[in-house]
């Protein structure tokens, strides 16, 4: 099996203006698309959207629907390429598509809207690994247990 990850993706559009999450009657399986806008020259307004199949069972639907993901949601994901196949109902022919089985989802890092940007006077850069330890003036790299390999003595 191939693993899959994708960051910072979107959740499209459901199709023909349908959901853009699609849970199954019981709400144990959850399917969605997530699309990245690329560039196509061929295409209006030279983008077109790339759009990939996701599947998820069990206890990440209830996750799913905890995250109260919607279209236009960026998230990031993990999981593992696969196929779905079927027989189109009006030609009888087999069909399928690749599909995505998800392992893992979380939001793509973005800061809540409450939480000031460091750059908004008056705002305090965030604690974090860009801020210096609490009481700490750290001037920079320091070599663990002493001399370094590139010392010459």
């Amino acid at each position: 099996m191939l693993r899959f990850t994708a960051t910072n993706a979107v959740i499209s559009r459901g199709f023909d203006n349908r959901a853009a999450l699609k849970y199954s009657e019981d709400g144990n399986v959850v399917r969605f698309r997530i699309g990245e806008r690329v560039y196509d020259k061929n295409a209006e307004n030279n983008t077109r959207w790339v759009n990939i199949n996701v599947k998820a069972f069990g206890n990440l639907c209830e996750r799913i629907k905890k995250m109260q993901l919607k279209e236009g949601s960026a998230i990031n994901i993990t999981g593992r390429y696969d196929e779905d196949t079927w027989t189109d109902q009006s030609t009888g022919e087999p069909r399928s598509q690749p599909v995505i089985i998800l392992d893992d989802i979380e939001f793509a890092g973005s800061r809540p809207k409450t939480e000031k940007k460091s750059d908004e006077p008056g705002s305090a850069a965030p604690a974090g690994r860009d801020a210096p330890p609490a009481g700490k003036n750290f001037a920079g790299y320091e070599s663990f247990g002493g001399g370094s390999f590139f010392d010459e003595g």
